[in-house]
């Protein structure tokens, strides 16, 4: 037999998915991402587990690999991981240099 805490965690599961499927169908409303026959708006549910402005192209800068599909072959982490530590780079927005407690 089912318990109360049982149904009402199944419950919980189908309105996040509910949820994360209308957040899916308003994004791609916004942008316009829609087929010829509007497949999305007849089967939302294929918005399920997949988001709406991933292209699914593995070539493509925002959805592909970075490796593969940036000539320079580093990611933004490793790029930040070799630049110089020596230069200062820790500025205030009007490009002053900040203050240093050892004067």
């Amino acid at each position: 037999m089912s318990k109360e805490e049982d149904k009402f965690k199944h419950s919980k599961r189908i309105y996040a998915d509910e949820v994360a499927i209308t957040k899916q169908v308003k994004i791609a409303k916004q942008h316009g991402a829609f087929d010829k026959n509007h497949v999305l708006l007849k089967q939302p549910h294929r918005l399920a587990k997949h988001h709406a402005m991933d292209c699914g192209n593995p070539g493509c800068h925002l959805c592909g690999n970075p490796r593969h599909t940036h000539k320079d072959g580093l990611t933004a982490q490793e790029k930040r991981l070799f630049q110089d530590v020596e230069k200062i780079t820790d500025k205030h927005s009007n490009g002053a240099l900040p203050k240093t407690t050892d004067e």
